[in-house]
């Protein structure tokens, strides 16, 4: 697999919102109702059909699906599918990626994934709000703020990331955790809010370092 560079489809907003999409990214209250939302959206549908229909074993194709629908994608990233966003393109992938099924990015703003993260299945990484006033919120406009998350991340099955959190380097997030509020690096965080229950510490790597030298010598013994 080749690394991606950045998706040309991707745009940054300018400094004054010129239209709906630029809104959006911008995190400014927004309607998606333009052209160039519902070309996207489209474009999404499309790709995210193909990969999800795919044969089992189509490996480089999904491959190459993934690296079309994302705004960028890492060296030996690898997801499986099923797998949905809205958009694509405002997502951000580093190095060796792991999603497991059924993950879901929705991408209305944009989403960075650092280097070496893994994903159970059932990851969501939500970007949109809507108004917390019903008549606001009923005649249409909504917005976004983006979810950034570091380098060597774990999260376990079901974990629900919520606009514009920002996750630190290091972390391990448990199964099941809704995260409404930044999680700092080296940390354990479990729990509906979510919440840092003790540090990742120096004894946490011995002792897993450890078990791998164990691993690895244990399987160059059964393959001598």
């Amino acid at each position: 697999m080749t690394e991606n560079r950045e998706n040309p489809i991707a745009q940054t907003p300018a400094e004054t919102p010129a239209n709906e999409w630029e809104r959006m990214l911008s995190g400014e209250l927004y309607v998606a109702d333009s052209p160039k939302q519902r070309e996207m959206n489209m474009r999404k549908r499309r790709l995210v059909q193909a990969i999800n229909t795919s044969a089992y074993d189509a490996f480089d194709e999904r491959d190459r699906l993934f690296r079309e629908l994302f705004g960028s994608l890492g060296k030996g990233a690898f997801l499986e599918p099923p797998f949905n966003c809205d958009y694509g393109c405002n997502t951000y992938i580093g190095d060796n990626f792991y999603a497991n099924m059924d993950c879901i990015f929705l991408d209305v703003a944009r989403i960075t994934i650092g280097d070496r993260v893994f994903f159970g299945p059932r990851v969501g990484l939500y970007t949109p709000y809507h108004p917390i006033d019903a008549t606001v919120r009923a005649s249409g406009p909504e917005g976004a703020r983006p979810i950034t998350i570091g380098n060597d991340v774990w999260f376990g099955g079901n974990v629900v990331v919520g606009p514009g959190v920002t996750i630190g380097d290091d972390v391990v997030t448990g199964a099941g955790s809704v995260v409404v509020k930044d999680i700092p690096s080296h940390s354990v965080a479990v729990g509906n809010p979510c919440h840092v229950i003790r540090p990742i510490t120096d004894d946490d790597r011995t002792y897993w370092q450890a078990k791998a030298a164990e691993y690895r010598a244990w399987k160059d013994s059964i393959t001598d």
